[in-house]
């Protein structure tokens, strides 16, 4: 039999089980794929780059410190 794979957890950098028996890989645990969510939530990940044309005029999008037209 094979041996169960470990990765990386993305969250704290320690060993995580890449095997259906870890209900929340690629993370080591619910705590890491939590933060990890929260984070997502709260926009502390961004892609850095130019707001395009079609972005910009788009509803929904809001930019800080914006006047109101």
């Amino acid at each position: 039999m094979a041996k169960p794979r470990k990765v990386r957890c993305p969250q704290c950098g320690g060993d995580a089980l890449w095997a259906p028996e870890n209900p929340w890989r690629p993370f080591c645990s619910e705590r890491c794929k939590q933060i990890d969510l929260g984070a997502w939530a709260s926009d502390s990940y961004a892609i850095a780059g130019q707001v395009s044309d079609d972005e910009a005029g788009a509803p929904g999008m809001d930019f800080p410190n914006t006047p109101e037209r």
